[in-house]
């Protein structure tokens, strides 16, 4: 019943919201800069350096988007949100867009009114516990103690598989990663539940790392990407078409380091002239510059060179593409055509 509340009042909101928020880009060009909804601190993903500078792969995202719009990726406001927040601030205009490890389901997409505009990591919900548990899988848990974050689809596939294996736990909810970290190292719990590559970067910033195991299952499909209102079709259009920007520029090639003289004049790829543009009328159809593409990949590079820098196997984090290399090397990352 309380769930059901809250949903319907997300609904509300929700619609309300769309219908007000039509021009968000007109709102944002007017703002002079991007509100992106991004998470209180997940190294790799989303969290501030030492300098109080956000980066990670989800930062990324939001300043693609922000020098699509303005050819400058750092007319950015980070807008920290936890997993109880960040729905109603997105509905309510508070951000422009959310870039949160935040799961595309059906009931996010048809009741809270929110669109996922694609995915921009294909994940799964894992385990980690000390490795001085003694234990070498989940279904070895039975009656652990669970931290696991509040208003996540982790909280539901925790219950519907432990449920399935006829296993019991406790669960300690928290609200922000740094609270699990802070939980899961002091103790509180014996296993910390929540989405593989996060479990990956939380592990990477222990002191000892190697004193955690992740435990081999995968227990869920967690599509994760960014998002923005339901009847923002225009701003979705734009933030759709960065992320597909920064995919498809890795099929073709287009770096960083190449970009700006692949978007000097025309190539004899059609497609890279489309994207950078240099032939067609690509960015005028989003409200954009024609160059818009090409500062999204000059921001930061390539999805394939993201990846790497922010959470690649030469990163603390170390997670290897899998499921998220091109669709042209087994992977699951696509993009429609720039025609």
């Amino acid at each position: 019943m309380k769930t059901s509340v809250f949903f319907g009042a997300l609904t509300v909101a929700g619609m309300a919201a769309g219908m007000a928020s039509a021009a968000t880009l007109d709102d944002v060009k007017a703002r002079g800069q991007l509100n992106c909804g991004v998470s209180t601190g997940l190294v790799g993903f989303a969290a501030p350096d030492s300098n109080g500078v956000w980066e990670g792969f989800d930062v990324a995202v939001c300043r693609a988007v922000a020098a699509a719009v303005f050819g400058d990726p750092t007319a950015v406001e980070f807008v920290p949100l936890t997993t109880k927040t960040r729905f109603t601030a997105l509905s309510a205009g508070e951000v422009d867009m959310l870039a949160r490890n935040t799961t595309w389901t059906f009931s996010r997409d048809v009741d809270l009114k929110l669109e996922f505009v694609g995915v921009n990591y294909y994940d799964g919900q894992g385990f980690m516990v000390p490795r001085d548990l003694g234990v070498s899988s989940a279904k070895e848990l039975d009656g652990a103690t669970v931290c696991i974050q509040t208003g996540t689809t982790t909280e539901l596939n925790l219950a519907d598989f432990f449920r399935t294996n006829n296993i019991s736990y406790e669960p300690v909810p928290i609200e922000t990663n740094a609270e699990a970290q802070q939980q899961y190292l002091a103790g509180a719990c014996d296993v910390y539940t929540t989405d593989a590559s996060a479990l990956a970067a939380t592990r990477a910033s222990f002191e000892t790392p190697a004193d955690h195991i992740l435990l081999p299952e995968i227990v869920s499909k967690e599509p994760l990407g960014p998002l923005v209102r339901h009847g923002d079709n225009e701003w979705g259009d734009i933030v759709r078409w960065t992320l597909n920007a920064l995919v498809t520029a890795e099929e073709l090639g287009v770096t960083s380091a190449n970009v700006e003289e692949l978007a000097a004049a025309a190539t004899d790829n059609p497609e890279v002239n489309r994207l950078l543009g240099t032939e067609g009328e690509l960015g005028a159809m989003l409200g954009l510059e024609a160059d818009w593409a090409k500062n999204v990949i000059a921001a930061g590079g390539n999805y394939g060179e993201l990846f790497e820098t922010n959470i690649g196997e030469s990163t603390p984090i170390g997670l290897a593409r899998g499921l998220n290399a091109q669709w042209t090397e087994g992977g699951l990352i696509y993009s429609p055509p720039f025609r």
